[in-house]
């Protein structure tokens, strides 16, 4: 596996993490999540409509 393909993947899992974690933490607040939040977890944005 080449550094450039370590380092997306790292990076990947970064983001679905930080995702997560802004999303977790809009729902316990009682706000919507960022639609962006939900895509990156694999969550259609519409669910929260």
């Amino acid at each position: 596996m080449s550094n450039r393909k370590i380092f997306s993947a790292i990076g990947d899992f970064f983001t679905v993490f930080g995702s997560a974690v802004a999303a977790s933490r809009a729902v316990e607040a009682g706000r919507r999540p960022r639609a962006d939040d939900l895509r990156n977890l694999g969550v259609e944005p519409a669910a929260f409509d």
